[in-house]
């Protein structure tokens, strides 16, 4: 690829930011960019996956079951195990961010500009069930898409929101322990991938964003407690949206400090010569697109404000869980937990956020419907239980051609010597949930989530 479609205004801030370097950064561009997946944690661990797929796949060194993938005529979305949450496609770089955030088991995790999924579904592997991760994005349309990625990969213990970040704050200041701000941004870093963002970038450059980008720092600032971390990344260049978005916060959030970035634990990145301590990411430097990087401290000390933690739970406890018990064995749910909103049954997280008056997409997992006193599981569900507790499953071989079939929506027929209740069957691409059926001893009647159905 050429670099004739590269502005002259930003290719001359680069030759400034890069300095003979500058052409090395070029030159990237004749070079194709990195195809990447990352291990779901709340299912699978690396090594299992690698030795899953068909594949070759070499190690991203700094995100924990983070992978390349080296053939670029593979077309990962198609293979099963995608279907069944075990990865998330995700480009090398964009793991860092997740990857840098120290979230922990039984935190409280904010994700405030959430969609795709990608960081939000990493954050929630490395809560291990445990805590909770509130995921945001002011588009609801944005996340929606947010929501599906992390009902995939079998997280729990979330709420997905669609607020403005002040909107968030004015309930939940002070609220958690990590904070993950990967901002809007020009989007310069991926130029050499998506070359069409130049089209953005001319009609909304680094002078549009930076006061997004600002905005959405303080907001962020006032929700986290004291002695909390927050992470803040962008995959861009400019050093008005990097450097002096943190900068600005510094310098009017004086109970922020810097918390310095190894390079080292990104081999080819960069320490900013602007604000020591700082990463960037340059795709000549190492395999991956473009990003910054910044780790802020809260100072002070002081936990979480607990007269916050389920504060006017939404819906209603329902505590008649016979005729879902055998759903939940593995999920653990109090009969508190267990919320009806209208006919729809949910399961909380153990610390449920303050809630009314803000635009909730989900709050928890959803466990399914009531309808006619009869319960129906629902697809989230299916990704978040674990089959070994279940006592109707139907395992098929990842190239059983019964897999596609049935992501497709259709009835599955039964062979000799399998079996499958008369009640909802959990059925399963090796010992991987993939959605629900209704068995009548011969065959299964198709209940995978139409939304998510192959075309």
């Amino acid at each position: 690829m050429n670099t004739d479609f590269l502005p002259a205004k930003f290719l001359e801030e680069m030759r400034c930011l890069l300095g003979p370097e500058a052409a090395d950064y070029l030159n990237s561009f004749k070079e194709r960019p990195c195809q990447g997946l990352r291990a779901n944690g709340l299912k699978i661990s690396p090594d299992q996956l690698k030795n899953l797929l068909p594949w070759e796949l070499s190690p991203v060194p700094w995100a924990e079951g983070g992978f390349y993938l080296k053939d670029p005529a593979v077309r990962p979305a198609l293979h099963p195990a995608y279907s069944a949450g075990l990865y998330y496609l995700q480009e090398p770089s964009a793991m860092a961010p997740g990857a840098f955030l120290p979230a922990e088991p039984g935190q409280r995790v904010l994700d405030l500009c959430a969609a795709p999924g990608g960081k939000s579904t990493q954050l929630a592997a490395r809560l291990k069930g445990q805590g909770i991760l509130v995921s945001n994005d002011i588009s609801p349309s944005r996340a929606r898409g947010l929501l599906k990625n992390l009902e995939m990969a079998g997280a729990a213990n979330i709420c997905v929101t669609a607020e403005e970040p002040g909107k968030l704050a004015d309930r939940w200041e002070g609220w958690f322990d990590r904070i993950l701000v990967d901002a809007p941004c020009s989007g310069e870093g991926m130029f050499r991938r998506e070359p069409e963002m130049v089209k953005d970038w001319l009609a909304k450059g680094p002078e549009f964003y930076a006061p997004i980008q600002r905005e959405i720092l303080t907001q962020a600032a006032r929700m986290l407690r004291p002695g909390g971390l927050l992470l803040y990344s962008t995959c861009t260049f400019s050093q008005m949206e990097d450097e002096g978005a943190v900068e600005f916060l510094l310098k009017n959030e004086p109970n922020f400090r810097l918390e310095p970035l190894d390079a080292g634990e990104i081999p080819g990145s960069m320490e900013s010569g602007i604000l020591p301590g700082t990463l960037r990411l340059f795709p000549h430097r190492l395999k991956g697109e473009g990003h910054f990087l910044a780790l802020l401290r809260k100072e002070g000390m002081g936990e979480c404000p607990e007269k916050r933690a389920n504060e006017g739970l939404p819906g209603k406890s329902w505590k008649e869980q016979k005729e879902i018990s055998d759903f939940l064995p593995s999920l653990k749910p109090t009969g508190e937990r267990v919320r009806l909103i209208e006919d729809q049954l949910y399961l909380l997280p153990e610390l449920m956020p303050a809630w009314k008056s803000l635009r909730f997409l989900r709050t928890g997992l959803h466990l399914g419907s009531l309808k006619k006193g009869r319960f129906e599981p629902s697809q989230a569900l299916a990704m978040a239980i674990n089959p070994g507790e279940y006592p109707w499953v139907l395992t098929l071989a990842m190239e059983d051609e019964r897999v596609i079939r049935y992501l497709k929506g259709e009835t599955i027929s039964l062979k000799t010597g399998e079996a499958a209740g008369k009640g909802w069957t959990l059925v399963c691409a090796d010992s991987f949930g993939l959605g629900w059926a209704r068995g009548n001893g011969q065959n299964l009647k198709n209940k995978y989530y139409p939304g998510w159905r192959r075309q």
